[in-house]
């Protein structure tokens, strides 16, 4: 790359054929996200995912009531991230999965569903359309409930409790302390409860209401914490 003075004095790139694609700045989301906060916990017969519900674009707040939560044949898909990929990388995955269920007349597993999202984040991390996305899915399957965590850089893992965003930095230790096998959901709830309040005493931006959705063998619904 070779340096070149333009008479507005900013610098730009000038680039030759040998050089690799140039981006003059940034992809949009590669920066943390300040304002998110996703909890997961698997408990006895069940999954809890918990998410703020604020959008924001740098430092202005456009949305207190936003759901991060999607409900996706019968799964919780959680996404914190820029609202644009977040939404658009979630709604590509419930049509496909959507497919996959009209065309063979079986629906996906939780990890079936895990892993097909996994490998679709994988390959727009390889071109240049990637989506800068960090995720939690939780399911009821018949060998019991799953809850999967994954990142933007294609990460996967099957956890039972996880966190993202800068929330996630001041739960850890919460969860690893409460959490336990036979976790009942008025626990859980208490544990997603504690999170919450020490991010409100700790937390330097105040990120606001929450919305809390919990999956079981009855299906998907709305949980009042």
């Amino acid at each position: 790359l070779k340096w070149r003075r333009r008479p507005s004095t900013l610098l730009q790139f000038k680039t030759t054929k040998s050089d690799p694609p140039y981006f003059p700045f940034p992809p949009h989301g590669t920066f943390p996200a300040m304002t998110e906060a996703l909890f997961g916990i698997k408990g006895k017969d069940f999954v809890i995912i918990a998410a703020d519900a604020q959008t924001a674009f740098s430092v202005i707040k456009l949305k207190d009531d936003y759901d991060k939560i999607w409900e996706v044949e019968g799964k919780l898909f959680a996404a914190s991230g820029p609202t644009a990929d977040a939404s658009n990388f979630v709604e590509f995955i419930e049509k496909n999965i959507r497919l996959h269920t009209l065309r063979t007349g079986l629906p996906l597993t939780t990890k079936a569903a895990a892993n097909f999202t996994r490998n679709e984040l994988a390959q727009s991390l390889r071109s240049r359309g990637s989506y800068q996305v960090d995720m939690l899915i939780g399911g009821m399957d018949a060998d019991g409930p799953g809850l999967y965590y994954l990142d933007y850089l294609s990460s996967m893992e099957k956890v039972n409790k996880a966190a993202h965003g800068y929330g996630a930095m001041f739960t850890f230790g919460l969860m690893d302390r409460y959490w336990k096998p036979d976790l009942e959901l008025e626990e859980a709830k208490d544990i997603i409860r504690k999170c919450i309040k020490e991010i409100e005493v700790r937390f330097v931006i105040d990120l606001g209401k929450y919305i809390c959705k919990v999956v079981d063998k009855n299906g998907t619904r709305l949980e009042e914490l």
